[in-house]
């Protein structure tokens, strides 16, 4: 995909859990379908190269525009949620801070619970689908490669993602919270995706493999899962005598309606009911019985206990290295810029040998050529003279040597 490649046109369109409750943020997420139509309409809107982020906690699109309007108008053109509304809850940043902000992100830092290790796995799906399709430049490639290997170091160089915290543990600790045992419970979860697996291991280590009963809308998919951890599976169509049964229920799916609502619930009922999708899969409805427990990623993120303040000793050594892949970065960026100057000095420092050296130094050209160009791409990387200047310089320090 061609079009613009300067940071300056670099934008990131959001919005996330700090303003936008899960109501709201399921409006504006995107399921495959709509990410293909995204990237499939992004040229009609001037969006020359992009990929899109959507989550239980956010929704991101990354992209090169002229202005960040047409990023936004582009979303809500393939989402529930409209323009106006997002534009009051958005974040919008451009640039540095555009790039500050995805190294954030993919390090955990921006994270509903600190260090949330899950939000890579994401990154590189969403990713891979615009690359994918065509939808990424080399300034995108190279980023993401760059904040791939930031995130890496981070977690193998501190303990920002030390301890056992994610949304799926938070939800194993509410169950802990309002239960004085797993025993005789009857658990159903709902969805065998990244959090919805996680959930199964979980839950598998503090109840018995034959309370836990697996249903997602591919039952093949439900079925391999219930294979390797020994629990039970059971077809989509079951969901309803399962519900009923079941004392403990943790969605996370991403349906676009909810998949249980107060018609599925009656008065009576004593169960724990855990909503890990956005948009929510369980009617807030539900909550008008009694004996009906909910909670959503937004109730869960609110759980903390001494993993979490660990973790928060480790955000300093977190951002210093973030900040060394962010200038490895500019670097590269920085000599991109510089490519058509060197191309053209390279070419001048050959006709200049051409002209004026004798045949013993025709012979040394080429190594001659590339010495001063090192040492311009060299001023070039550490000093903020213009293009221009070092050129000249390169030049006139060439013939100086050439005719001595």
């Amino acid at each position: 995909m061609e079009g613009l490649t300067s940071a300056a046109d670099f934008w990131v369109i959001g919005i996330n859990y700090r303003k936008a409750d899960t109501a709201l943020r399921g409006s504006y997420a995107i399921n495959e379908r709509r990410y293909e139509a995204i990237l499939t309409d992004a040229e009609h809107f001037g969006v020359s190269a992009l990929f899109v982020l959507s989550t239980c906690n956010r929704t991101e699109v990354y992209g090169f525009a002229a202005q960040p309007g047409q990023l936004i108008d582009l979303l809500c053109r393939h989402t529930e949620g409209g323009a106006d509304t997002f534009k009051e809850q958005a974040y919008i940043r451009n640039g540095n801070e555009a790039l500050n902000h995805i190294f954030n992100v993919a390090a955990g830092l921006d994270s509903q619970i600190l260090g949330d290790y899950e939000i890579v796995g994401q990154m590189k799906q969403a990713y891979a689908f615009a690359r994918d399709r065509g939808c990424t430049n080399s300034f995108l490639d190279r980023l993401f490669n760059t904040v791939l290997q930031s995130s890496r170091s981070i977690r193998s160089g501190t303990q920002l993602s030390g301890g056992t915290v994610s949304v799926a543990f938070a939800a194993v600790q509410f169950i802990r919270n309002h239960i004085k045992s797993f025993d005789h419970k009857q658990i159903l979860i709902l969805g065998s995706g990244e959090i919805g697996q996680t959930a199964c291991r979980n839950l598998a280590a503090l109840a018995g493999k034959d309370q836990i009963t697996l249903i997602n809308r591919t039952e093949e998919k439900a079925r391999l899962l219930a294979e390797e951890l020994g629990l039970r599976a059971a077809p989509l169509e079951a969901l309803s005598g399962y519900i009923r049964k079941s004392d403990i229920i943790i969605v996370a799916t991403a349906a676009a309606t909810p998949l249980i609502t107060v018609a599925d619930l009656q008065e009576g009922d004593e169960k724990i009911l855990i909503d890990l999708s956005i948009p929510n899969n369980i009617n807030a409805d539900v909550q008008q019985y009694k004996g009906i427990v909910l909670a959503n990623v937004d109730d869960l993120s609110r759980i903390s206990d001494e993993t979490l303040r660990k973790r928060q000793a480790e955000v300093p050594k977190a951002k210093e290295l973030i900040t060394c892949h962010i200038h490895e970065f500019a670097e590269w960026y920085l000599m991109q810029q510089h490519v058509p100057v060197l191309k053209a000095v390279k070419e001048k420092l050959h006709a200049l040998n051409t002209q004026l050296a004798d045949a013993r130094l025709q012979d040394d050209d080429k190594q001659a050529v590339q010495k001063a160009l090192n040492t311009m791409a060299k001023k070039m990387r550490t000093e903020e003279q213009r293009p221009g200047c070092n050129y000249i310089e390169t030049i006139h320090h060439y013939l100086k040597q050439t005719v001595a």
